[in-house]
């Protein structure tokens, strides 16, 4: 990402897009190795190969396309919970996976302290960010956003899914601390990020599906006091960008709440009916079809519903984007056909 487009990201998610809007995605290893034929094992250890697939990245496709949070150093989903001990699988064309080894919840007082500048991936993750910090810049790009999971994703990862949405409600007083271990951890793992890249940082993005699992009265009792506190750690005028691609029904109304200006969300929801609910308290930040549309539909479709996410949008307070992340298979011409769609949107605005 340069300057001047990470200029254009905070001015839209602020509310200040001067009737022009951007488009954004977000970029990382589930989508480059795939859309450059890379072996993903090449991709996270050897750094050059890193280095130069971004570089790639950001080099092939015009400058307005904005690419978030910017050179993500990450191994997918591996580094918060593997701090916690979770064991960590990799595959040559693939994704990390994890697997939970908290196998009772009462084992959450066992955990050792976590030391996210010496503890796993986040230890590897923080030392190659320190590696090519000078590098990315030097190449006229800057680093403004730190990336982190979520403290619910987090805690399931750790303890796995179904059985962390079980101790909500079966053993409510575990969950809480494991909970509070996670958000900890996750203030920690952003803190040390934001380090590691130096003043050019400007904000985060976080990444919680399982938010979107629960219902409202879970919602204000376990995860908005979590998603407060992790908001509340950072300065007030950093750019806080909530990702969530599951359910938004919990969580929509309470998001500004927590301290968040972004909203990237999934599908599910049409973009009038969360306008609806959220008004203009929100910088939306979506939410074109990222499968069935963006990865197996034709450009036409593609620019058809890119226009109607925009006609339905208003124009105002939304960022253009997929809902969610780039999903892998996705190829070079949905992204154009969405930056084409959204060229007309913007010419008849004027």
């Amino acid at each position: 990402m340069k300057p001047a487009q990470w200029e254009i990201f905070k001015n839209a998610a602020l509310g200040r897009n001067n009737g022009r809007v951007p488009l954004a995605l977000i970029m990382d290893s589930p989508w480059i190795p795939g859309y450059l034929g890379l072996n993903h094992l090449d991709y996270y250890l050897d750094p050059e190969t890193w280095f130069q697939a971004n570089l790639k990245i950001h080099s092939e496709f015009p400058d307005d396309i904005i690419f978030i949070p910017s050179w993500w150093m990450e191994y997918g989903m591996a580094a918060e919970p593997s701090a916690l001990g979770a064991k960590i699988k990799f595959w040559p064309d693939n994704t990390p996976g994890e697997a939970a080894m908290l196998f009772r919840i009462e084992d959450v007082e066992n955990l050792p302290p976590v030391d996210v500048g010496r503890d796993s991936y986040m230890a590897l993750t923080l030392h190659r960010m320190r590696m090519a910090r000078q590098r990315i810049l030097d190449h006229g790009h800057t680093l403004p956003l730190v990336a982190a999971r979520g403290p619910l994703c987090t805690a399931a990862f750790v303890r796995g899914a179904t059985e962390f949405m079980m101790d909500l409600v079966d053993k409510p007083d575990w969950a809480r601390r494991l909970l509070d271990i996670t958000t900890n951890l996750i203030i920690d793992w952003l803190k040390a990020q934001a380090e590691a890249y130096g003043p050019t940082v400007d904000g985060f993005l976080l990444l919680d599906d399982i938010v979107g699992f629960v219902g409202g009265d879970t919602y204000r009792e376990f995860c908005h006091p979590c998603l407060k506190r992790i908001c509340d750690a950072f300065p007030k005028d950093w750019i806080k960008i909530y990702h969530n691609d599951a359910s938004i029904e919990a969580c929509l109304e309470h998001l500004p709440d927590a301290g968040f200006h972004v909203l990237n969300w999934g599908k599910q929801t049409g973009i009038a009916a969360v306008r609806a609910r959220v008004g203009n308290r929100l910088c939306l930040m979506g939410n074109v079809n990222p499968l069935e549309i963006c990865v197996r539909g034709t450009p036409e479709e593609v620019r058809a519903a890119t226009l109607d996410v925009l006609e339905k949008s208003g124009g105002e307070n939304i960022i253009l984007s997929t809902g969610g992340g780039l999903s892998p298979g996705t190829p070079r011409a949905s992204i154009l056909a969405m930056r084409e769609a959204l060229a007309e949107f913007n010419a008849r605005k004027r």
